[in-house]
């Protein structure tokens, strides 16, 4: 049994083939897969989606890429989202530093106010955080996130940061670059951080695992990514899916 922790399953990629992408995932293994919103709309596409497939769930909120269409409106509707049954986080929200597509006060300011809501409602956060590692932490810090609960997505910092957001009660969750060639940190950090702190996803329909790098990435290869983990840890692949599973069902109240 794997779940796939984060996956864009509405997105306009998965438009022609998605019935035949969520069967395939059942076929190789996943029984649960989160979908996080990046803004308003893609938040809603992902609430009907779960509310069309059992195996799927959703979150809610606006990435640090389209925090500059953020407003208090948005927020409120979030706030509303947050009720249904199946919105299990707040997410994906974050800094993004490396392509600045929004202004970085506006991304502060938003994600600040995100984590407001997220313990306002009693949900936990999937955090996005790339080219922004000291600020991310300082943020979660003095909003006080861990309360609620913190999961670094496509986690891509050392190994040293993710002890530290280990010992804060975060989890670190693994996608498909553990299994590209130039890996070493992520490796590391599958290597000191316990497996009871980790999770396993594909960010489909992005970041691929070898073998299939270079062409969609889609739930049925989160499977790659946990043979990598069970091989960098020397442990089964069983034991690798059992704790993933467990440890996101848990931090997702599933």
């Amino acid at each position: 049994m794997l779940f796939d922790s984060h996956a864009h399953l509405d997105g306009g990629r998965f438009d022609a083939d998605r019935d035949q992408v969520i069967a395939k995932a059942k076929e190789n293994g996943v029984s649960l897969i989160m979908n996080p919103g990046a803004d308003l709309q893609t938040s809603m596409d992902a609430i009907a989606l779960a509310e069309k497939y059992d195996m799927i769930y959703a979150a809610v909120g606006t990435h640090p890429h389209d925090a500059k269409d953020m407003d208090e409106i948005t927020l409120e509707l979030y706030r509303g989202l947050a009720g249904k049954p199946k919105v299990k986080a707040i997410g994906e929200i974050g800094l993004d530093f490396y392509y600045d597509n929004s202004p970085r006060d506006i991304q502060r300011q938003w994600f600040r106010r995100q984590i407001q809501l997220a313990k306002e409602v009693s949900l936990p956060i999937i955090i996005h955080d790339r080219d922004a590692n000291d600020e991310v932490m300082q943020i979660l810090k003095e909003e006080k996130a861990f309360d609620v609960g913190v999961v670094m997505h496509c986690y891509s910092g050392s190994a040293e940061l993710a002890r530290q957001y280990v010992k804060l009660g975060a989890y670190i969750s693994i996608a498909g670059p553990v299994t590209y060639n130039n890996a070493r940190k992520t490796v590391e950090v599958v290597e000191r951080i316990p497996l009871e702190h980790l999770f396993i996803e594909t960010d489909s329909p992005y970041l691929t695992p070898v073998p299939y790098r270079g062409k969609r990435n889609e739930p049925a290869l989160v499977r790659f990514v946990a043979e990598k983990i069970a091989e960098i840890k020397k442990i089964s692949f069983e034991e690798v899916a059992e704790q993933t599973t467990a440890n996101a069902k848990k931090f997702f109240n599933i």
